[in-house]
């Protein structure tokens, strides 16, 4: 286990990704069914309501988690950078929290400016852990 002692931030950084979804889970949940919908429905494509936000932050969550855990574990086994691991996957997760403050506050338009952004940063930084690994395993 002292192996993996060096890659805290970004094991924590999972985990906290991971428990913001979960937490996010029920929010949605409750928000649908206060307009009515079924388990499993989607609220219309209307930005300004808080239901179609707070559910898209949650499918969103849920759609971006299993690359992030992917090309963190990865980079943990092959034994990328513990510093390079740490500080993408911190700064991944940090764009992903704004982006969620920016998806339920419904700053901006929908498909432009901060979100776009912080969308684009958190993708990034896991698309270089991922380069990473994919060297170290070569």
């Amino acid at each position: 286990m002292e192996a993996f002692a060096e890659y805290s931030h970004a094991i924590a950084s999972v985990v906290f990704f991971t428990l913001v979804v979960l937490f996010l889970a029920p929010f949605s949940a409750l928000a649908k069914q206060g307009k009515g919908l079924a388990p499993g429905a989607t609220p219309e494509q209307d930005y300004g309501d808080q239901a179609y936000r707070m559910n898209r932050a949650y499918l969103n969550g849920t759609e971006t988690l299993p690359a992030f855990l992917t090309v963190v574990v990865a980079a943990i086994l092959l034994g990328v950078s513990p510093f390079w691991v740490n500080l993408l996957a911190s700064v991944a997760l940090v764009a992903r929290l704004l982006m969620l403050v920016v998806h339920l506050s419904g700053i901006g338009k929908p498909n432009s400016g901060l979100r776009s952004v912080l969308y684009v940063l958190g993708w990034a930084c896991m698309f270089v852990i991922g380069l990473m690994a994919l060297v170290a395993a070569f």
